[in-house]
């Protein structure tokens, strides 16, 4: 009997919203150092390519961590898995709001970021495991949905605070926040649920099949393309545009606004039109900011050009979850721990080059890199698509014989 038969819905929900609550301090956690660079990099004394690089090595530890910590916390029951992970991100930001230097910030951030290399991943296969096949892409896309809401309310929140009480301030309110979430997730997921365990050879069919390969690529590189500008987005807007710390924080709260939309209507839609082709979509509307980009000479005009990708760019991510969910439920634990990992190698790669492009050219040519990487992942997910479709049609032919 599927486990969401078993529970009641009003525990159901309980447990869908602390695991939402817990993607969105995730969120912020993640995103406090973009959105608090300009006092980071002034208190620190450290450039902006230096800032960078603190995206760049948190990103990395995040996306090799996600794979790898998968098969090593497989044994653990999800509600104490969850509920540690967090409590281990409230003290690693506590500590990062008291380092000293950047010596010491950059390695405690990095064992810091851990918890997210495990909560997320793991909080979407819980979900797919709980849910019955029908609700599985909506119940997935809705915890995931927590990332948009903290780029709605948490990277506005954290580029003010850094701008009007400092970046210390900011990992501070995530540690009290990851606190809460913590009890959240306690309180309201059920003991017990284990999903199995994968062999070796559950991890080789992964590695094995282009499809889902592709799919995972799809992540890294769109992340990649929107990381390339997003992660200097904040000196940005105040060098390039001189936004105040007001004009920064309503930016951002622009972008996330869009980008929490577009998460709502991606998850309303995703089980009757398909994952595949909503990423596509979506990946199309991205493209179409990038390609606009330069028409963004005033911050009023960049806004307008931010919409397509607003509206898409967090819908991009909880699709692709989805779609991977979909594509073999079986397989979900490593395949959401693949693609976490690729989001956060597509954050260190984009902010990586993005780094590279601002020392060498500026920051008017980082768009020119994200829509590079923005073009890859939209033809690597055309060709899923596709192969995905033929595959269907086989499938449909062999049970009809």
């Amino acid at each position: 009997m599927e486990l969401e038969r078993a529970l009641s819905r009003q525990d159901m929900d309980a447990a869908r919203w602390a695991l939402l609550a817990g993607n969105f301090v995730i969120g912020c956690g993640v995103m406090v150092v973009g959105g608090t660079l300009n006092d980071l990099t002034r208190s620190l004394n450290i450039s902006v390519t230096q800032g960078g690089h603190l995206i760049a090595i948190a990103a990395l530890m995040m996306g090799v961590g996600a794979p790898l910590l998968a098969a090593a916390v497989a044994h653990i029951d999800r509600r104490k898995l969850l509920t540690w992970t967090m409590v281990w991100y409230a003290a690693g930001h506590a500590l990062c709001a008291l380092a000293p230097n950047y010596d010491w910030l950059w390695p405690v951030r990095a064992l810091t970021v851990l918890s997210a290399a495990v909560f997320t991943p793991q909080a979407a296969a819980t979900m797919g495991f709980m849910s019955t096949p029908a609700r599985r892409g909506r119940h997935i896309t809705f915890v995931f949905m927590g990332w948009s809401i903290a780029s709605v309310a948490g990277m506005p929140m954290a580029a003010w605070i850094g701008e009007r009480m400092g970046w210390r301030v900011a990992m501070m309110m995530v540690a009290v926040g990851a606190l809460l979430a913590a009890w959240l997730v306690r309180q309201t997921l059920p003991s017990g649920i284990r999903p199995p365990a994968l062999s070796m050879r559950a991890w080789r069919k992964v590695f094995r099949s282009p499809l889902l390969m592709a799919v995972v690529l799809v992540t890294a590189c769109q992340s990649a393309g929107q990381f390339t500008v997003l992660a200097y987005a904040a000196p940005l807007y105040k060098n390039a545009f001189h936004a105040s710390p007001e004009e920064i924080s309503l930016m951002f709260a622009w972008f996330g606004g869009l980008a929490l939309a577009g998460n709502l209507v991606l998850n309303r839609v995703v089980d009757r039109l398909g994952a595949a082709p909503a990423v596509t979509f979506t990946l199309s509307m991205m493209l179409v900011s990038l390609l606009l980009w330069p028409l963004g000479s005033t911050l009023p005009l960049l806004a307008l050009v931010l919409l397509p990708w607003a509206l898409s760019g967090f819908a991009t991510n909880s699709g692709q979850q989805a779609r991977l969910g979909g594509l073999s439920p079986r397989l979900a634990p490593a395949l959401m721990a693949l693609n976490t990992s690729a989001i956060y190698l597509g954050h260190a790669i984009g902010a990586s080059g993005g780094g590279w492009v601002l020392t060498h050219h500026g920051y008017g040519q980082l768009h020119w890199l994200g829509l590079v990487w923005m073009s890859v992942a939209w033809g690597l997910s055309w060709w899923a698509q596709r192969e995905q479709r033929q595959h269907d049609r086989r499938a449909m032919l062999s049970v009809s014989q």
